[in-house]
């Protein structure tokens, strides 16, 4: 029975031959002609040689040969041959179907974090000095008392801020800082706090439920022993129920100072920093370099290395203000110094005033004190460079100053 092309094909393919195979062997034995009428190819009529690919297969005929050409080119064509594509350039078909290529993967879309911001390094932990209480705008913010008692005066500057209980609380701990600078005079030179003054403040911190009050300073030219006996303070402050301390060397610490504008850091004492309240208490006396030494003075006696501290002197006091910042100052001006400071030496250069200042800030207690010189707060460079710094206020036209006698 003859066959059409679609049935060779379909045929050839149930035996095992690709369709490309079947479809170049009928055209081979049509001769091109189309649709050609060939007999029907049974299972045994032709096999395929085993261990050869289907592409380039060799039939062998079992039966009734069929005309088998030694090579395509020895066909002699009946019609027009279509064109026979160079091997080169047609691939020879397999029974393999080309693989079918998978597709991608679709990249599953992830979420981006925002950059997460490297940590700001950890600074070094500035130690801080004892808050100062702020006065309401009613509070009297200076008190001056003037009067022959220094421990009136003083019982009469701190009720005029608020009474003590404002700046010392039940179990607080208290350091008082004098000046207690020189260890050669008495105290009657003015080149050391009046022990009566300190005396007094000692009992007030006492008396309001302080745990302990510590006085300290770290003479210049003596012993630490020698200068608080000698200046009177040793005596006054044991009979008040204080304590005199050495200051140690092992307690200065080498502190950051963040305000500082001329020095970011120093070494501290350790204790100044972290008391519950400092009470410093200068006495006011002339200063060859600073021209007075007044209370932001007195705290170079909580340093070390103070040859190094004269340098640019007023701004390095005012940057040593901003970090150790006392809770409450009084200035001792009993006796002043009014020549041949620091250390004086001469009962010529003293002069009876007969005052204390007091408030919580330092800055306009110095700028009051200096009107006791026939000066102001701005011709003294430490005074000055601390209200530039915003430590205290130096005009005292706009705070409420209270003058008291006893």
């Amino acid at each position: 029975m003859a066959l059409t092309r679609r049935e060779f094909i379909r045929q050839m393919v149930a035996l095992g031959f690709s369709a490309a195979t079947a479809g170049t062997l009928f055209s081979l034995l049509a001769c091109g002609r189309e649709e050609a009428r060939l007999p029907t190819p049974s299972p045994t009529s032709m096999t395929r040689r085993p261990g050869t690919p289907s592409s380039t297969a060799t039939l062998t005929p079992t039966g009734t040969p069929l005309a088998t050409p030694s090579s395509a080119a020895a066909l002699t064509p009946t019609g027009t041959p279509p064109a026979t594509p160079s091997a080169a350039a047609t691939p020879i078909p397999t029974d393999t179907p080309p693989a079918t290529p998978s597709p991608a993967p679709t990249p599953t879309p992830t979420a981006t974090s925002p950059a997460t911001p490297s940590p700001a390094p950890t600074p070094t932990p500035t130690a801080t000095s004892p808050a100062t209480p702020s006065p309401t705008p009613t509070d009297t913010y200076l008190a001056v008392a003037r009067g022959e008692s220094p421990t009136a005066m003083v019982q009469a500057v701190v009720k005029a801020l608020g009474g003590i209980e404002r700046f010392v609380k039940p179990g607080d701990d208290v350091i008082i800082k004098p000046n207690i600078g020189w260890g050669d005079y008495s105290y009657e030179y003015a080149a050391t706090t009046n022990p009566e003054v300190v005396g007094a403040l000692t009992a007030l911190c006492l008396g309001a439920g302080a745990k302990r009050v510590r006085v300290m300073d770290n003479p210049t030219g003596a012993t630490a022993e020698q200068a608080y006996a000698r200046s009177g303070i040793k005596d006054a402050v044991t009979a008040a129920g204080g304590q005199m301390e050495t200051m140690s060397d092992l307690k200065f610490r080498e502190v950051a100072i963040p305000e500082g504008r001329d020095i970011t850091n120093w070494p501290v004492y350790k204790d100044v920093l972290d008391t519950d309240v400092l009470i410093n208490v200068p006495i006011a006396k002339d200063h060859s370099l600073a021209r007075l030494t007044l209370s932001m003075k007195n705290l170079m006696g909580v340093v070390t290395n103070r040859g190094d501290f004269h340098s640019n002197l007023g701004q390095r006091i005012a940057d040593l203000n901003s970090l150790v910042r006392p809770t409450l100052t009084v200035v001792d001006a009993v006796r002043i110094l009014m020549d041949h400071g620091p250390s004086g030496g001469s009962l010529d250069d003293v002069k009876l005033a007969n005052t204390i200042i007091a408030s919580h800030d330092f800055v306009a207690a110095d700028a009051y004190a200096a009107t006791l010189f026939g000066l102001t707060g701005a011709d003294i460079p430490a005074i000055r460079a601390g209200a530039d710094m915003g430590l205290g206020t130096i005009d005292l036209r706009g705070v409420k100053v209270e003058e008291i006698s006893v």
